[in-house]
């Protein structure tokens, strides 16, 4: 069986259909600011879920001491 052909002029395959898509419907979400992080494989076994994974990282920023700049003389 071919595969479908990709429109030549922007790359989108016939069979998508985006009549029912909302523009912008996460824009207001994501300008207010997202952080991503990746946990390698090894470490999300660890946890089961996102808010075990905050507890955990809170309860090690509890005890860490706290990182001063130093100022430069001069």
């Amino acid at each position: 069986m071919a595969k479908p052909k990709a429109d030549q002029r922007n790359g989108m395959r016939s069979e998508y259909d985006f009549s029912g898509g909302v523009r912008g419907k996460y824009a207001k979400r994501y300008a207010l600011g997202s952080n991503v992080v990746v946990l390698e494989p090894d470490v999300a076994q660890l946890y089961s879920d996102a808010a075990a994974v905050n507890r955990a990282l809170r309860a090690i920023a509890a005890v860490a001491p706290t990182a001063t700049r130093r100022r430069k003389r001069g």
